[in-house]
């Protein structure tokens, strides 16, 4: 049978107020006695009772998640699972559990805000959507503490990726290599993706390379079939490219396919590089070229400034806070003679 916060402050020679302090994080408990206090709640199995808790301090410890991209993938996303489990774990640590917010309850239809006032949760972290939804501005536009993953609202704190600069490292490294006809195919237009075409275009600009309007072309994320098509498209070229970048490494999967369906070898006779750093494509031979998104930082990142915002509410400022990329050099470029 679970213990009451009585018994448990029996148990630690405290008043039951600063065990209740040291359980929901007070600032004017000594850290000694936090752990101590932690230290026994985990010994004899006491949990808070969650109604008591919500009640004491306006709050019910959840956390919304919204998250939905065009391939209907969920929490198989092959890139933005990573994200959430981060976030996930981080927010647990904090003591929050995480709900995925939809537009559906049963049979009955709501919006995100809707539900998310259905759910009482204290805030929520928006993920890989279409940003531009009228829904989407009347959740951001609420009293709703709001966090976004790579985009930006003027108003709310956004944690994303250096695109720019994961961009830049990549195609300096392509140059480096000796390639000059340097292809992109780029995902659908979105915050991420004009960053992404943007660094491209100004990092090829300063290395001298003027790029054919034929060598970028468009492919959904995270759809192979859609990037082997785009892919072909480039094969078929009088003058075509020597390395082609793809939106995502899943995607990659599709222009291998492609290539391999000509006759042709990667990195031998043409080289490909991805971006997202997924783990499972470092098992795949040759290694895949690629840039690695902190997928731990960006969700743990989110979870943590979430929380910030919604225990610390006076103090909040709308900011944007960049996670580095790091390049993974792999094996499916080859290197050139200029």
């Amino acid at each position: 049978m679970a213990i009451t916060i009585k018994e448990l402050s029996k148990r630690c020679g405290l008043s039951i107020s600063t065990v209740s302090k040291a359980l929901n994080g007070y600032t004017d408990i000594s850290e000694a006695t936090r752990e101590r206090v932690i230290k026994e709640a985990k010994k004899t199995g006491y949990y808070p009772n969650i109604h008591a808790r919500a009640l004491k301090t306006k709050r019910t410890y959840n956390l919304g998640v919204l998250f939905s991209d065009d391939t209907q993938s969920g929490l198989t996303h092959p890139y933005f699972s990573y994200v959430l489990e981060s976030f996930k774990k981080e927010a647990e640590r904090h003591g929050y559990d995480v709900t995925f917010i939809s537009h559906n309850i049963g049979e009955n239809q709501m919006t995100y805000l809707e539900h998310c006032q259905y759910r009482e949760v204290d805030g929520i972290c928006i993920a890989c959507i279409d940003f531009l939804q009228p829904e989407i501005a009347q959740l951001v536009n609420s009293d709703m503490h709001v966090v976004t993953i790579d985009h930006m609202f003027s108003n709310r704190t956004c944690i994303q990726s250096d695109n720019i600069n994961g961009i830049r490292h990549l195609v300096q490294y392509l140059y480096e290599q000796g390639h000059r006809r340097i292809a992109n195919i780029h995902g659908q237009r979105s915050a991420v993706t004009d960053t992404r075409l943007g660094s491209f275009y100004r990092t090829l600009g300063e290395l001298g390379i003027s790029t054919p309007d034929e060598y970028v072309i468009q492919c959904q994320y995270s759809d192979p079939t859609s990037a082997r098509q785009a892919v072909e498209k480039l094969l078929d070229l009088p003058n075509r490219p020597t390395c082609i970048l793809i939106a995502d490494d899943f995607a990659t999967f599709g222009a291998y396919d492609a290539i391999v369906g000509r006759g042709m070898q990667v990195p031998r006779d043409i080289s490909i590089a991805g971006y997202d750093g997924i783990p499972v494509m470092q098992y795949m031979k040759p290694k895949l070229t690629t840039i690695r998104q902190d997928t731990a930082s960006l969700g743990a990142e989110a979870a943590r400034r979430l929380v910030g915002l919604i225990e610390n509410p006076k103090t909040a400022i709308p900011e944007i806070v960049l996670v580095p990329c790091s390049l993974i050099k792999g094996e499916t470029v080859a290197p050139i003679k200029v």
